[in-house]
């Protein structure tokens, strides 16, 4: 066998990197070709639901929100662990029960400090 083989693999992967980046590149070329371009004063302006924005666009927001956010973001993504792990329990055994049993532990004092640090109440 020879080296020939195994050049033939990459300019495939070459190929195919080549045309993704040719294609959006031409693609977004011929837009602009393509497109109406008329900008002028009113066009460029912030559009709000067609109301005039007002204020200060910067909102402040309670932290809770986002410590909320971050804490349901990371029991989701280690619920997801869970599935797995529930369709192997059998072929992992004890060692692979109690490895799960001390995820969700730890879970579970992740969501206890939160509660005992009163992030989870709506004041």
């Amino acid at each position: 066998m020879g080296l020939g083989v195994y050049f033939d693999n990459y300019i495939y992967v070459l190929l195919f990197m080549l045309l993704g980046v040719a294609l959006p590149v031409a693609a977004l070329t011929f837009g602009r070709f393509v497109r109406p371009s008329n900008p002028y004063a009113k066009k460029l302006t912030t559009y709000e639901s067609g109301i005039e924005p007002t204020g200060d666009a910067q909102v402040r927001y309670h932290v809770a929100y986002y410590i909320v956010a971050l804490e349901f973001v990371i029991f989701d993504v280690e619920t997801v662990f869970l599935y797995p792990w529930a369709v192997a329990l059998g072929e992992l055994g004890w060692v692979g029960l109690n490895t799960g049993l001390i995820f969700i532990g730890i879970l579970g004092l992740g969501l206890a400090y939160s509660w005992k640090k009163k992030v989870l109440e709506w004041n």
